[in-house]
């Protein structure tokens, strides 16, 4: 070896880098010195036989990284060629190649258990560009070939759930629909044109039929409409109807007529008339599937679908597909709609009659407390309320108790009400991944809540500011795109999941879910598997108890909030309970305060907890078997809500002295 006093003086890194190579004869051990990916490191090569091949390499070894280039650039050559010289030693190059000859021949004889060339994995040993040691290209390479192996064992099973189910027979799914005569009636029009009180008046008129809501509100709406209708004029008897939701069952005795929320639909039971509401939302993202099942499974001689216009092509496109004939009516507006001239701007100039919307429930809670200091009562109406608490809110602003209703776009949907105009307080919404502005549907929706026939023979909306009363001017003119006419959402059935558990010998929920959504048969994409991201998110937890296909399928429909703790705490105790087959018994409240001691965030959540609890009480009793005593603490719960919601709308009040006189509310009920 040279002394380091025969280097050459130079201002050249890579030429001193250059001189260090020739100097320690590295190119002729097979040494590189590389710098690369922020590096300055090693590489050896050499060649391994094993079994007749011949696998050259290129790899790291464990040593093999020197230094940062900067921190390199620094070192003189003395201490440069005493790294190398450490570093480069006969044993280290004796070791990767141990190394390598044993990961050779690991990989080649799993390779060949599967009939496969090693070479397809092992040929990027000598290609790898990569600062990375040997180990963990090793786990890189290892990992390909497990990767492969599932690969493998996945396209078998995909291949026989490919057998299994066929979604382009997906209508004849349903047998008692696919073998009666249907007839479709499509009844299209904005908000206030009259559709459901047409479909509605068809359903009291027939023999027996079925109605199917989107929310358990419009259910129960509709649950009372139909009981105080009199199919066979003024003196007829009533018609005898049952409610049926997820959470309730109020079973009349000989009922001909069901109310339902749309999940709910009983394919079996053959009726004369079923009407499926807000048929738009065979769009929707979480809920589609429940529409497409309605729209090819309800049992009806006659079908009405009641919605948005924008719904037409899909509805011709179902009816062409399932070779059911179509009759469509597009409906008009009884009262005509028109935005306010200018933004509202100031509080003082809202007045009775108007509904203020806002996307969040605190942001309505502000809202509320804001309008409410200035003397005006409120109604308050947002999505975490339970229906029966949404219903007597509105109840309130109906019968004129309540000045102002102020509500998220859960009033868009489902509750009737007295609106003269429409005020929106924001025109961003939530989406679940982030602010956006909302779509021209949701607009145009919330917006024709405005002006109700007989009550208000115009409706007028405003944006409160100015930017939102702009964007609502633009929303309201902008053309409303049509429904998709193919990608028809279907949801996996009990029965689809046993049938794939069956063909691959699969229990993991999670795997069951991925193979209907990537293995079923779609031959032209018409219909469509979908899952939603909270059932896919509770499978992988489900899937850690001892619990059956059934009933892991069943929990994680459960529709529970996961964002809310103590209601994902409550799911999580009953799913823990169920898989130890232990009973799960409510207990009446222990205290007569109790609910008085609870804030109002808090005893909205438990009646969506006691709701829950009745919901899976219905499908599993012997387990849950409280469903009375849970339907009477939610009874409970929604009527201390509705009483803390207006004394806190009594104490606002209060606050700001009541300024707002009954002459001003009387005054302005019109426009």
């Amino acid at each position: 070896m040279s002394d380091h006093r025969d280097f050459p003086p130079s201002d050249n890194t890579e030429d001193d880098d250059a001189f260090l190579e020739r100097e320690l004869g590295l190119a002729r051990r097979g040494i590189e010195l590389v710098k690369m990916e922020g590096r300055v490191f090693l590489r050896f090569s050499g060649e391994v036989e094993y079994e007749g091949l011949r696998v050259p390499y290129r790899l790291v070894p464990a040593r093999g990284v020197l230094a940062k280039p900067s921190k390199w650039r620094k070192m003189d050559l003395l201490a440069r060629r005493a790294l190398l010289e450490e570093r480069t030693l006969e044993a280290d190059l004796q070791r990767l190649h141990a190394e390598t000859e044993e990961f050779v021949r690991d990989i080649a004889e799993d390779a060949d258990e599967f009939g496969w060339d090693p070479m397809l994995f092992l040929d990027v040993l000598d290609e790898l560009e990569t600062s990375e040691p040997a180990e963990y290209v090793f786990q890189r390479i290892s990992q390909r070939l497990t990767h492969a192996v599932e690969r493998e064992e996945e396209e078998r099973h995909a291949a026989r759930t490919k057998e299994s189910i066929n979604l382009a027979e997906y209508p004849q799914s349903f047998e008692v629909a696919s073998r009666m005569p249907r007839k479709f009636i499509a009844l299209l029009g904005p908000t206030n044109s009259g559709k459901t009180h047409r479909a509605m008046e068809a359903l009291a008129k027939a023999a027996s039929g079925v109605y199917l809501a989107p929310l358990r509100l419009l259910a129960l709406e509709n649950y009372e409409r139909l009981q105080a209708a009199r199919p066979h004029g003024a003196n007829g008897d009533p018609i005898k109807v049952s409610l049926i939701t997820g959470e309730e069952r109020r079973i009349a005795e000989g009922a001909t007529h069901v109310a339902s929320t749309v999940e709910m639909l009983d394919t079996k039971t053959p009726v004369e008339v079923a009407v499926i509401d807000e048929i738009q939302m065979l769009a929707d993202r979480d809920r589609g599937a429940a529409w497409t099942t309605a729209v090819c499974g309800a049992p009806a001689n006659v079908v009405y679908l009641v919605g948005a216009p924008e719904a037409r092509r899909a509805i011709e496109a179902l009816a062409e597909r399932l070779e059911v004939p179509l009759e469509v009516h597009v409906l008009k507006r009884m009262a005509p709609l028109a935005m306010e001239p200018q933004a509202v701007r100031k509080l003082s100039n809202l007045r009775r009659g108007d509904a203020v919307i806002a996307f969040s429930r605190r942001e309505v809670l502000m809202w509320r407390d804001m309008i409410t200091e200035k003397g005006f009562s409120v109604a308050t109406v947002y999505g975490n309320l339970s229906p029966e608490v949404r219903r007597a809110q509105a109840e309130r602003f109906r019968e004129g108790q309540a000045d102002i209703v102020v509500g998220t776009d859960a009033l868009a949907m489902g509750l009737n009400m007295p609106i003269a105009r429409i005020v929106m307080t924001t025109a961003v919404k939530y989406n679940g991944y982030e602010e956006e502005e909302i779509s021209a549907a949701l607009a145009r929706q919330i917006a024709g809540r405005a002006g109700r026939y007989g009550v208000h023979e115009e409706g007028f909306v405003a944006g409160y500011d100015d930017d939102t009363h702009y964007v609502m001017r633009s929303l309201m003119k902008e053309k409303i795109p049509p429904v998709a006419a193919t990608g028809f959402a279907v949801a996996p059935s009990l029965e689809q999941l046993h049938r794939i558990s069956a063909v691959t010998g699969e229990t993991s929920l999670v795997k069951l879910l991925k193979r209907f959504v990537h293995n079923i048969d779609v031959p032209d994409g018409f219909f469509y598997p979908r899952i939603t991201e909270e059932q896919n998110e509770r499978a992988e937890w489900l899937d850690t108890l001892p619990l059956s296909v059934a009933e892991k399928f069943m929990l994680s429909l459960v529709p529970i909030s996961s964002r809310v703790p103590v209601l994902q705490s409550a799911w999580e105790h009953w799913s823990l309970s169920l898989a130890k087959k232990r009973i799960t018994r409510l207990q009446p409240h222990e205290h007569p305060q109790q609910l008085f001691m609870m804030n109002l965030q808090e005893v909205e959540d438990a009646c969506r907890l006691y709701s829950a609890y009745a919901w899976l009480g219905y499908r599993l009793p012997e387990y849950f078997p409280s469903i009375e005593l849970a339907q009477e603490l939610a009874r409970e719960a929604s009527e201390r809500v509705d009483s803390m919601l207006q004394q806190q709308n009594t104490a606002a009040r209060k606050r700001g002295g009541g300024k707002a006189t009954s002459g001003r509310r009387e005054g302005k009920r019109g426009r």
